[in-house]
């Protein structure tokens, strides 16, 4: 969500810098309903006033008069309120303006590449693709999953679905105990205010499962990231500023509808409606949400290089960001069947976009009330972390090594395979 005042005072800035965000609400508007809603508030204060003149004057012949200004005051309150909720729409509709070192572009073409680690090993035979590899151990089924719920969903079996679960426990491990982060165990279920705040509502509205858990309840959604039920803790709030950083992790499952990927990704778990990820969340001073940022986007990456994966990290172009970024970085991780890099992480600064719909503040050391600044990145994807380690670590028997780091975490496995080892 964006200030009035400064669109007001800075309309042609902030027009422009706009331009760059692929945005197609027609913003032309908000000045003179702006205008037209200040003046509304004008006249309803001075009709209040006189309101209260004729009481303290207590001058019968006036009562009537008096009523007249209270059904005035009425319609003015409903013209707007009217007015208001049509200002309040465009704006929740728009997307944050890019930081001044984002990259300008349209699409994923003029996004940069600022780091390349790892290497990337060759193998004397073709390595299979993961739902090759899956399918084959007998540890991957999709058509089961088709037959009980419908596409884009898997059972995940036997030595992989330990495998997934230690990975969960590895990176939870490693962003608490080594990174600073504090654990939570989230609902998996949110409001409609609350998806509101962290900007999936109203715009992204296709791509969400929303669920009736009653007739009479307010609107339910599955959270499709964590990083919604995350930042919405300090949800009209006003925080110390001495409890700032606030940096939280969650591990937990996402459902997406995945609206816009119609075609893309079909086969294996690259793009599924549910996916289990581990989110991370920093509440900053706003001031601090750069530098808080490169952190971050560090605590992900030291995942990958700890479990040897080769990986590289893109800035985004201004229109290639999530809705609420103002800066974002993509980590993409090696898959080998597909000879190219992969997302597996987007570690994303808001700025106070998130916390202004959010209304979430911090008191500072001068006693004034300032809105927070929110981050959240994947600390990573678990079902893609699965993915890379399944086809960089195969053997040419379809067999899957696993990275030394996870072992502990594996009742000492050494080995995925058909046969234990």
């Amino acid at each position: 969500m964006h200030d009035i005042k400064f669109i007001r005072d800075n309309f042609e800035t902030f027009k422009k810098k706009l331009s760059s965000r692929n945005n197609t609400v027609k913003i032309d508007s908000i000045l003179d309903l702006d205008k037209k809603n200040r003046e509304l508030i004008y006249e309803k204060e001075k009709l209040e006033k006189q309101k209260k003149d004729i009481s303290k004057s207590k001058d019968e012949a006036m009562f009537s008069k008096s009523k007249e200004i209270s059904l005035k005051i009425k319609d003015l309150s409903n013209e707007q309120i009217k007015n208001k909720t049509k200002l309040d729409n465009i704006l929740s509709s728009i997307p944050n303006i890019p930081n001044e070192d984002v990259p300008e572009g349209l699409d994923e073409s003029a996004n940069k590449v600022v780091e390349i680690k790892g290497e990337i090993k060759s193998k004397k035979f073709k390595e299979k693709s993961h739902y090759e590899l899956g399918e084959k151990l007998g540890m991957l089924d999709f058509d089961l999953a088709s037959k009980t719920t419908g596409s884009r969903f898997v059972f995940v079996k036997d030595q992989l679905a330990l495998l997934e679960r230690a990975l969960s426990n590895f990176m939870l491990d490693t962003h608490i105990l080594e990174n600073g982060y504090k654990e939570i165990s989230p609902p998996l279920i949110v409001s409609e205010e609350t998806m509101y705040g962290t900007g999936q509502l109203p715009k992204f509205e296709n791509d969400q499962f929303e669920i009736k858990l009653d007739q009479n309840e307010d609107r339910k959604f599955l959270i499709p990231t964590a990083e919604v039920i995350l930042t919405n803790i300090v949800k009209n709030q006003i925080i110390s500023q001495n409890d700032l950083p606030l940096r939280l992790v969650a591990s937990t499952p996402c459902f997406r509808k995945e609206a816009g990927s119609y075609g893309k990704d079909t086969k294996g778990m690259i793009r599924q409606h549910q996916f289990y990820k581990v989110e991370l969340v920093s509440i900053v001073q706003n001031d601090k949400c750069l530098d808080e940022l490169e952190r971050m986007t560090n605590c992900a990456t030291k995942i990958l290089d700890k479990l040897q994966l080769p990986y590289r990290k893109i800035i985004l172009c201004s229109g290639d960001m999530g809705f609420s970024a103002e800066k974002t970085y993509d980590i993409e991780v090696w898959l080998p069947s597909e000879k190219k890099y992969r997302e597996i992480s987007s570690c994303s600064s808001c700025g106070s976009f998130q916390a202004r719909r959010m209304n979430s503040r911090y008191r500072n050391i001068n006693n004034e009330k300032i809105l927070t600044g929110t981050l959240n990145g994947s600390g990573l994807a678990i079902g893609r972390t699965l993915i890379a380690i399944m086809e960089n670590y195969q053997e040419e028997d379809g067999s899957i090594i696993i990275p030394d780091l996870l072992r502990p975490y594996m009742n000492n496995l050494h080995k995925i395979s058909t046969i234990r080892s």
